[in-house]
């Protein structure tokens, strides 16, 4: 695919804008992260460096130890969460802007620096009136390699001073046990009360309910059977779907090969906050996640 030269739509620190009658969007090429997302008067993401919506490729969360071991060959990445490598590369290089229209912007980036294998990335941004849909896939060039996709957005606590505290509802099959290496140790066991940095199994798709009370909804779906919520941040929380949990290139590897990519979608839609888009009851071993 052939990039095409940014618009003075771009002209703003660097974003592209996506516009609907009452939401926007903001992408930034440089990182591929979404900046913004604004619903009516309400900014739903934290903004700034560590904030907005990162994707995650070719791997998500922790990569145990930094380390790749592939057909008795091993690939070590930084570790920038020591002892871990997080999040894949995909968030430290520039994307190419292939399409930028007033409702979509179609990105792509090379899998570059230390990963082994030749290929690419494709990210697929629209905005809809009541909802912004994101696609992500992996492509191999010629040889297969393990891959995940995933998304990492930091939602507000509050949209306003003096706002009650962002609610999280879901009724997830499982949670990953968590290691003392943050790491999960393959035993599935029932959902946990927060504090979370914890990886949920979701076998019939994400799909999580966000709520500001009194202010409005957001519903969060995905074709991806896994969500990382994690929780310790004061000013917002991380939602996060994504293919394949933690360390999953090790452990629950999906194969990318010519012609066969590794390929996720995800739907965050917004209502008001009476429960109207409320998640549908996943099949579940406990009593839904809520947090207070």
């Amino acid at each position: 695919m052939d990039s095409v030269a940014p618009t003075d739509d771009r002209a703003h620190d660097d974003t592209l804008a996506l516009n609907t009658t009452d939401a926007q969007v903001r992408v930034c090429p440089g990182t591929g992260r979404l900046t913004s997302l604004r619903v009516g008067a309400d900014e739903l993401l934290r903004p700034g460096d560590d904030g907005g919506c990162f994707p995650m490729a070719p791997w998500c969360g922790r990569l145990g130890g930094g380390v790749l071991r592939v057909d008795g060959r091993e690939f070590e990445f930084p570790r920038d969460d020591p002892p871990h490598a997080l999040h894949g590369t995909v968030r430290d290089h520039p994307w190419r802007v292939v399409e930028h229209t007033p409702d979509r912007v179609l990105l792509t980036q090379r899998l570059e620096g230390r990963w082994p294998w030749a290929g690419d990335v494709v990210q697929d941004i629209r905005l809809r009136s009541d909802a912004v849909e994101l696609g992500m896939t992996v492509r191999s060039d010629a040889h297969p390699f393990p891959a995940q996709v995933g998304w990492h957005p930091w939602f507000r606590r509050r949209l306003a001073a003096g706002d009650g505290d962002l609610r999280v509802h879901a009724a997830p099959a499982w949670q990953e046990e968590r290691g003392d290496d943050y790491l999960p140790t393959g035993r599935r066991i029932d959902p946990q009360p927060p504090p979370w940095d914890d990886c949920f199994g979701m076998p019939d798709g994400v799909d999580v309910r966000l709520e500001w009370p009194g202010r409005r909804s957001l519903r969060i779906r995905s074709d991806a059977r896994w969500v990382v919520i994690f929780d310790h941040p004061v000013d917002a929380i991380c939602v996060e779907p994504q293919t394949g949990p933690p360390n999953g290139l090790a452990t629950a590897p999906r194969t990318v090969r010519p012609g066969d990519p590794v390929t996720a979608s995800t739907v965050w839609s917004w209502g008001p906050p009476d429960g109207a888009g409320a998640a549908s009851q996943v099949p579940a071993q406990s009593s839904p996640l809520r947090l207070p």
